[in-house]
């Protein structure tokens, strides 16, 4: 499951998150998350950086961001929790109008992509 956003825009929703991190206006702007050259997403912060990504799935009625493990590397709870959280409350406060219920998975699901064991 991951995190998925439920909304009859998924296309839209996905464009405003990513014109909101391009942005250069501060207000509104989002400052915590970057996409790559994969079109994947990761947190910003120095502490969080590259510590995981999202990949992100449109459905027809929602919006799915799928977690994606370092090379080599597994995600640990505590960057699977902060990663999930953050993102949920990035939405909660930029987006909020644009869907209808955001859910996150209490541990990774076959969709994600979490590292080898």
């Amino acid at each position: 499951m991951a995190v998925i956003f439920l909304t009859d825009s998924p296309a839209k929703l996905l464009a405003e998150f990513d014109s909101r991190i391009k942005q250069t206006e501060l207000k509104g702007k989002i400052t915590t998350w970057e996409r790559d050259s994969d079109g994947d997403y990761t947190h910003k912060a120095d502490d969080w950086k590259n510590k995981a990504w999202f990949k992100t799935v449109k459905g027809s009625d929602r919006l799915t961001f799928n977690i994606i493990a370092p090379k080599d590397k597994v995600i640990e709870t505590v960057v699977y929790g902060y990663y999930h959280g953050h993102l949920v409350e990035t939405f909660l406060n930029h987006f909020d109008s644009m869907f209808s219920n955001a859910s996150a998975s209490a541990g990774c699901t076959s969709a994600d992509r979490c590292g080898i064991k």
